[in-house]
């Protein structure tokens, strides 16, 4: 017999050390998923624990084996290869997007719920694995984004706490730039902009190519407040008696020179309302990860205060410690909820 084969009395001893090994790491799975339950991108440590815990059974498993020490000792040098070989294979995908879902969490340059622009993909982002970035289009649609291409090119991230808006349109040289000027401040301020201001930015041929910006601080509405600033833009120069035309229309239409094309009768302002509805539409699910992430942080929070409550050791944190426990177990009700959900 060679030293190779498993005697039978060999197998049946073998069966009670795997059955320990498969408990035990699916009770390291079921540990690690509550472990990192706490953490903000839990996805990404989650996922990287995984794949250690899998090595470390497979490891555990070989020496498990009713074999001689010789033929252990090849099965893990043959292991270790194999490992290596798919590391080597795969760099190019696996792990270069691995160290690239690293790299970005340790720049922390967003985080979930940041509206960001990678070469020329924009959304909300709803989530940031080990492997890939997850964001929301404006067409509700989700975009996943490999890590190693959102570490290859610029991320544009708009600021949590305020950004700029601005529209462009052309004008002709009848009228005067600070009449122009007029009218695009009056309509960023309309549209709820703060701080407008308006610049030149190319004299053509035919027209004056203007820009107008403003600070928007709920950027929630960022992509309402575009609209709603254009919208803004037309109202303000078409009652100021302003036309906003191609040099194309005003070479060629047929039409009487003192006749203005300007709409004869406006709306009721309400109608240009709607409360953030296309956000929400659009959003939607990036606005869940985003409260979602905000219940762990302020589940981290209360647990935090809970020690300190506890390490005081005074009658009075009695109650204190009692109604955050409640607390943590709600969230973390909400929170398992919505990973059972994602996953």
């Amino acid at each position: 017999m060679s030293h190779m084969d498993i005697l039978p009395d060999q197998l049946v001893n073998w069966g009670g050390p795997t059955l320990v090994i498969f408990i035990i790491t699916g009770l390291a799975y079921w540990l690690v998923g509550k472990t990192f339950a706490n953490q903000p991108n839990n996805r990404l440590y989650r996922q990287l624990a995984y794949v250690g815990l899998f090595v470390v059974a497979m490891i555990v498993l070989v020496v498990a084996l009713p074999l001689v020490a010789e033929t252990k000792s090849q099965l893990l040098t043959l292991f270790s290869y194999s490992l290596t070989a798919v590391i080597a294979l795969s760099s190019t995908s696996f792990v270069s997007n691995a160290m690239a879902g690293l790299m970005l969490k340790a720049m922390g340059t967003f985080r979930t719920g940041d509206f960001i622009r990678v070469d020329g993909q924009f959304g909300r982002v709803t989530a940031k694995a080990l492997l890939h970035t997850e964001i929301q289009s404006e067409d509700r649609d989700t975009i996943a984004l490999p890590n190693l291409f959102v570490i290859a090119n610029p991320v544009q991230v708009v600021d949590q706490s305020g950004t700029l808006i601005s529209a462009e349109l052309s004008i002709g040289f009848e009228t005067h730039r600070r009449q122009v000027r007029e009218h695009l401040i009056t309509a960023a301020e309309n549209a709820g902009l703060t701080e407008a201001f308006v610049q030149i930015m190319e004299i053509g041929d035919f027209a004056v190519r203007y820009k107008v910006t403003g600070f928007l601080k709920d950027v929630s509405k960022i992509v309402s407040k575009r609209s709603e600033l254009k919208a803004q833009l037309l109202d303000a120069l078409h009652r100021g008696g302003v036309e906003v035309m191609t040099p194309t229309v005003m070479n060629q239409r047929p039409l009487d020179p003192h006749r203005s094309v300007i709409p004869k009768r406006e709306l009721s302002p309400e109608l240009d309302n709607d409360n953030g509805k296309a956000e929400r539409l659009m959003f939607d699910k990036a606005e869940l990860a985003t409260r979602i992430e905000r219940f762990r942080e302020q589940r981290a929070a209360l647990i935090t205060e809970i020690k300190t409550l506890e390490e005081e050791g005074n009658d009075s944190s009695v109650a204190e410690t009692t109604w955050r426990r409640h607390q943590v177990v709600a969230l973390s009700d909400l929170i398992d909820k919505f990973d059972q959900d994602d996953n």
